[in-house]
């Protein structure tokens, strides 16, 4: 008896695992505003070089009277007489801010604005270094101490990244602050990702863990911009979003650790533990000898995999045999597809003329119905049908939208390119989610944290390079949408390489993961699949009685039981795109 079917009995989609998707759902709340808050905090409104005759006049007259410089935020200004002023050669050292819904920022208040800007833009950089440290290093840790205290010690580092920030007045412990935030970015999400998927009967995946993401990571990213404004000021709002991340220590006792993990580790008495502890939740009686038989079950496939070799499994190990060599590189390669044209698209939107909380939350809304779409899709056409599509789809949306922002910058039609946007984060929004799930079920158990973490970190390396595609529109305005566009189709083409795992026994070793999926071509799709063709003679087909017996006889094991991922088989006469 096998980990899908000792799941089975003890429960797969009950009362536990609805238990964990709403803590799920509370990662990733807490995960939204952790992510962004480096963006909130360093809002900049309008703002102008203070002069003692500007102290009576109203915004709109202020922008009237530096209308006339090139540069209105950072010059200083000799005299003002009427509507007519002359710049000074002295530099600015104070400035009237529009507080945009009345949120002072920290840029605001420490003036890290005009030839100070650089100051923030460090604390990015480092909140950045910070999560590619982090992701390689709980990633690891996660396979030698369990998911769990991984999670939980990845989220501890964002709360202290982020409290400690409230603190900071110097650039120096600020970026040390941001840095020790990144450490948790991406860890403090996906570790439990994992530990969900792993608890989950494998058709209820991409409902349960894309619905949990939709309508949580939503509602905390278009709450986000709010809580500021709420709050008024940066640092209760710092205060606000990183009290929350203590309660993710909670989760120790309530969480299981992944059995799965457990079971590659040869803890087998460790996992029948954690099963048995679900199997009491959900209110379900699995018998002693049914414990018994999956233990059989893992001491016999332990003994055939090698023993202890897969306690001491690494990333490298990923890399030894040619097809999980040849899975990885693609997971790499779609990873820093999609990660990059996601930060040049949210990059290339800049001075849109519309209030960044009002945008924010504008483009945080095609969450929602990105997971809707993957919830309709994914389970019909499969995993790599949905990551090749969606990449595709992206293609097309970023590159409509990349050649009309370039094209209509002078025009600045506010609305055309809010829309524009929305449209392009949509595609990506799709390709980044359809491609988590899919990275975490095809690595296998025994490599999945660092696998996963491997996966994440080629993505954030490769928005390095954001900033010189954007650069190369100063050349050619249609530069960086041609670039994205080949990167998405490129992208869209070798996700047809990888398997499908739709339905399908995830693997747990590495020998497992280098055969799972042979003797599948490109175009493989559980969509396309059908028992009989329509074309085949009436007097050659079998009644659906009698092939539904035979289909039976040929799933059913030893036991007379019928394997739980092939039931659908049995169910539904046939898999159909429609």
């Amino acid at each position: 008896m096998d980990f899908d079917q000792i799941l089975a009995k003890c429960g797969d989609f009950n009362r536990y695992q609805l238990l964990i998707l709403t803590l799920f759902g509370v990662v990733n709340v807490i995960v939204s505003m952790h992510y962004f808050t480096q963006t909130v905090i360093s809002f900049v409104p309008d703002h102008w070089c203070y002069h003692e005759k500007l102290e009576n006049k109203t915004y709109d007259e202020i922008a009237a009277i530096y209308s006339k410089f090139p540069n209105p935020s950072c010059t200083k200004l000799a005299d003002i007489d009427g509507m007519n002023a002359t710049a000074s050669t002295e530099r600015c050292d104070r400035w009237i801010y529009k507080y945009d819904f009345g949120y002072r920022s920290m840029n605001t208040e420490l003036n890290w604005v005009c030839e100070s800007s650089y100051k923030a833009r460090i604390g990015q950089s480092l909140f950045f270094i910070g999560s590619v440290v982090g992701t390689l290093f709980y990633g690891l840790l996660s396979d030698k101490i369990g998911r769990l205290p991984a999670l939980i010690l990845s989220n501890l580092s964002g709360f202290i990244g982020d409290f400690s920030t409230i603190f900071t007045t110097s650039v120096t412990t600020f970026t040390l602050c941001r840095f020790i935030s990144g450490l948790a970015a991406d860890t403090n999400f996906y570790l439990m990702y994992i530990i969900v998927l792993e608890y989950l009967r494998p058709s209820m995946r991409t409902f349960g863990l894309n619905i949990a993401v939709g309508i949580f990571y939503t509602l905390g990213l278009v709450f986000t911009p709010w809580l500021a404004v709420l709050a008024g000021h940066w640092q209760y709002y710092l205060a606000s979003t990183s009290i929350p991340i203590l309660s993710i220590a909670f989760y120790y006792f309530i969480v299981q650790e992944s059995a799965q993990w457990l079971v590659t580790r040869n803890d087998v008495d460790g996992a029948i533990k954690r099963l048995k502890r679900v199997a009491r939740f959900n209110g379900r009686k699995v018998s002693v000898t049914e414990f018994e038989e999956f233990r059989k079950y893992c001491e016999k496939q332990h003994q055939k995999q090698g023993g202890d070799d897969q306690k001491h499994s690494n990333l490298i190990d990923m890399f030894r045999t040619p097809r999980m060599r040849k899975h990885t590189l693609i997971l790499f390669f779609k990873s820093m597809v999609i990660t990059l044209c996601y930060d040049v698209v949210s990059r290339n939107v800049e001075g849109m003329g519309i209030s960044p909380f009002i945008m924010f939350s504008l483009s945080a809304l095609v969450v929602l119905p990105s997971s809707l779409m993957l919830v309709l899709l994914q389970d019909r056409i499969g995993r790599k049908g949905m990551a090749s599509g969606s990449l595709l789809v992206g293609g097309f949306f970023t590159v409509a939208a990349g050649i009309a922002i370039a094209y209509q910058k002078q025009n600045h039609n506010a609305i055309l390119l809010a829309c524009l946007t929305i449209a392009a984060r949509f595609g990506v929004a799709i390709s980044y989610e359809s491609g988590s799930q899919y990275a975490t079920e095809l690595i296998p158990t025994c490599v999945r944290g660092q696998g996963v973490a491997a996966v994440h970190v080629a993505g954030f390396a490769a928005s390095f390079l954001a900033p010189y595609i954007l650069w190369l529109g100063t050349f050619f305005k249609a530069a960086p949408s041609m670039i994205l566009g080949v990167l998405f189709f490129s992208g869209s083409l070798v996700c047809l390489m990888l398997p499908e795992t739709l339905n399908k026994t995830l693997p747990k070793t590495l020998e497992e993961g280098e055969e799972f999926g042979k003797g599948e071509s490109m175009f493989d799709f559980p969509c396309l699949s059908k028992n009989k063709t329509e074309e085949d003679s009436e007097s050659e087909m079998e009644p659906y009685s009698k092939r539904k017996e035979s289909l039976t006889a040929g799933l059913e094991h030893g036991n007379g039981n019928v394997h739980p991922l092939r039931q659908d088989l049995i169910d539904d006469n046939s898999n159909s795109c429609t």
